[in-house]
């Protein structure tokens, strides 16, 4: 099992665009299961409504938990993703 705790710093949170670039990241990491937990509670990682419930906004902090048997990788590209200042508009 490997963890990471990272601040989400899109001034706009993690809503549809951030959610989806993150779950394609997931989904090329089959055999994995992941788990995304912050002060507004714990979700598995199945889908992007999963994501979106836990409504992460700016300065929020969330712990990924990724198992499986490149989970350093999973983990790590899944972290960087979270804490990425996205450029949508």
């Amino acid at each position: 099992m490997e963890r990471r705790t990272v601040t989400i710093r899109n001034k706009a949170g993690i809503h549809c665009r951030p959610s989806s670039a993150i779950m394609t990241v997931a989904a090329k990491f089959s055999g994995h299961e992941f788990t995304a937990e912050s002060k507004r509670g714990k979700v598995r990682l199945n889908s992007i409504l999963d994501l979106l419930s836990m409504g992460l906004q700016k300065g929020d902090e969330v712990t990924i938990e990724v198992k499986g048997p490149n989970e350093k990788e999973a983990c790590e590209k899944l972290a960087e993703l979270f804490a990425t200042e996205f450029d949508f508009v």
